[in-house]
């Protein structure tokens, strides 16, 4: 899945296939994890986000299933 590099503290880059409604989310400390189900506007608020870090926290880490990969 391609990514596209996001100013953030926590987080280097964020993909999404909408196929699947998977959002894929690479940490800076170089780990990559999949969220599954995620609706394709999570994905466009999260790179339209003032702040990447906090609306992934706020909205999509306790809220979806993931796997890292």
């Amino acid at each position: 899945m391609e990514r596209t590099p996001v100013n953030s503290s926590n987080i280097a880059s964020v993909g999404y296939d909408p196929a699947s409604s998977t959002l894929q989310v690479e940490f800076n400390n170089g780990s990559i994890y999949d969220y599954y189900d995620v609706p394709e506007d999570t994905y466009t608020a999260l790179i339209g986000a003032g702040s990447v870090g906090s609306f992934f926290h706020a909205n999509i880490r306790n809220t979806y299933s993931f796997q890292q990969i």
